[in-house]
């Protein structure tokens, strides 16, 4: 769970004025995309009728992507890169009509970058479930109504299953590397381990081989945040009005996901016990510094993000267990066949390091032995976004062998 937009990966730092004028204005219902919006750089893959694992049928989805490069006549060149929970699949490239942020990870994507757009035919997709052009709650069904509550739950492998279906469609019978960070990240790790043969190397960052009790306990309380806004309505808040939708209990889970993506140490150093403005936050109603911060940060995120759509994808977070219904954790990594890099940040207390080292030891084949890649970042979780240039070293190497 980060934030996986570049705008607001950037090291933290106290609200401008300008910052709270660009909110201005009432918040949608949804910040879903929606058809009949400006498609910008995106590609559609239609595919066909969906039964989940918990056998929930759809009649139909839709994958949202962006390829650049090319696919070469042998089509041995393909990565697939794998966005967090709330990204997209704009990964390279401006903002502009349909992309409200910049591309997420342009430093790292892009001619002559880690990932040489100019050598390898990059995809990037956006979820099953998610709510930037992929099939998900917010998506019409075929009684011309939106899917809301009715949209089914899904897992890891379900999403993963989607995207094995767009490989197809694309006639890719192996990526050359499947490439994912957080959610992102067990993503790579489901392929790597359910789809050994379509693999050749996989970069698993910042995720773990399981959602442990404490992140689900974490999870919870902002998935029960957003349904006890009253303007939640059940799901069924689609055809209300700017201001009405459940914009506050989508802002407030997203503050508390955001105090797991950054560290203790970050948030003191930037933010201290300044105040926010010169009224005084020891009882003459002002704000401390980093209370505004929060607040800002919520408050944008319903502007881009869908509120039925963030629940079915952190339920989907809480399915992950790549053990599952394979004789346990450790059984499930010897089935890895990729050379797989993993990669960890030392102050992420949502995914902590000993997760991925713990990948590490189990998977076959890794570019470092048994221990993962321990970045030193004050960042915390979101340090696999923010220190692009020591990410960048790591993915080369995993490129070149």
């Amino acid at each position: 769970m980060d934030w996986q937009i570049s705008e607001d990966t950037v090291p933290s730092a106290p609200v401008t004025e300008s910052d709270a004028r660009s909110l201005l204005g009432r918040p949608p219902a949804t910040g879903a995309w929606r058809d009949g919006d400006p498609v910008g750089d995106r590609r559609f893959a239609t595919l066909g009728a969906f039964e989940t694992e918990s056998g929930a049928s759809l009649p139909g989805i839709r994958l949202a992507f962006e390829t650049w490069g090319e696919l070469s006549p042998a089509r041995d060149n393909a990565v697939l890169i794998l966005h967090a929970l709330t990204g997209d699949s704009h990964v390279r490239g401006a903002a502009g009509p349909g992309h409200p942020t910049a591309g997420w990870w342009s430093d790292l994507v892009g001619p002559g970058a880690a990932i040489d757009t100019d050598r390898w035919f990059v995809v990037a997709p956006n979820m099953l479930g998610g709510c930037q052009g992929s099939t998900g709650p917010a998506s019409i069904a075929p009684d011309g109504y939106e899917w809301a509550s009715r949209f089914p739950y899904l897992t890891i492998r379900d999403q993963v299953a989607a995207q094995a279906r767009l490989a197809d469609q694309l006639g890719v019978n192996r990526w050359h590397a499947v490439i994912g960070g957080s959610m992102g990240g067990m993503h790579a790790l489901e392929w790597a381990v359910g789809h050994p043969d379509r693999v050749a190397r996989a970069a698993i960052l910042s995720a773990p081989p399981i959602t442990t009790a404490d992140q689900i306990a974490l999870n919870s309380v902002q998935l029960d945040t957003v349904r006890i806004d009253p303007r939640f309505a059940g799901g069924e808040y689609y055809d209300a009005g700017d201001g009405d939708g459940p914009h506050r209990g989508l802002a407030l889970a997203r503050r508390m996901a955001l105090l797991n993506y950054r560290s203790p140490t970050e948030l003191n150093q930037r933010f201290q016990r300044s105040w926010q403005s010169g009224v005084s936050p020891l009882g003459r109603g002002g704000r401390f510094a980093v209370e505004s911060y929060l607040d800002f940060h919520g408050n944008k995120f319903t502007r881009r993000f869908d509120a039925n759509s963030y629940l079915v994808l952190v339920e989907a977070m809480n399915s992950h267990d790549v053990g599952r219904d394979r004789d346990g954790v450790d059984d499930a990594l010897r089935r890895v066949t990729a050379t797989t890099l993993v990669l960890g940040i030392d102050s992420d207390r949502l995914f902590p390091i000993d997760g991925q080292h713990r990948i590490a030891r189990g998977i076959p084949n890794t570019l470092d032995g048994d221990a993962a890649v321990v970045l030193s970042s004050d960042f915390g979780h979101d340090g696999f976004l923010i220190e692009t240039a020591a990410v960048a070293t790591h993915l080369r190497r995993l490129l070149a062998t």
